[in-house]
């Protein structure tokens, strides 16, 4: 019997997967948890539109991260920080502190989990940082730590 997974089953296949398997076993198992449908027309059918709408909705994420990318790429940001004697830094700059700046500077909001700190940064002057917008886009963004 030809079933669509509704959701992931293990060792069976993922969410939206057309698959081949035993009467008994969809009837039994697969239909009444609600795991799997039965591929019928109306149920392929929907299952096409549901992917299109997917596949939309992906190439509109990417599509926003390459803007933002395009914005931030290669630029410069500055962050004031205050610093002691000798120009010590008290504290250090956090990736919440450089998305803050980057949203101020340029308008554009970027998730901090999304800027990828290989350490803090405890001293002044430049860095480069990377930024992964999307699994597709990167970005990178020289920040400037000055003192205050």
């Amino acid at each position: 019997m030809k079933v669509i997974l509704t959701q992931d089953v293990k060792k069976v296949g993922k969410k939206g997967e057309v698959l081949e398997v035993k009467d008994g076993y969809a009837r039994n198992a697969l239909f009444p948890k609600g795991l799997a449908v039965e591929a019928n027309a109306v149920n392929l059918n929907q299952r096409m539109l549901e992917q299109k709408s997917e596949d939309k909705r992906k190439q509109q994420e990417l599509d926003e991260a390459q803007a933002i990318a395009d914005k931030i790429n290669d630029k410069e940001v500055k962050l004031l920080v205050k610093t002691g004697e000798g120009g010590k830094v008290f504290g250090s700059v956090t990736s919440k502190e450089i998305a803050e700046t980057i949203e101020k500077e340029f308008g554009v909001k970027i998730d901090k989990k999304k800027i990828q700190l290989k350490e803090a940064i405890k001293g002044l002057g430049g860095q480069k940082v990377v930024i992964k917008l999307h699994a597709k886009v990167v970005a990178t963004v020289q920040v400037m730590v000055v003192g205050a």
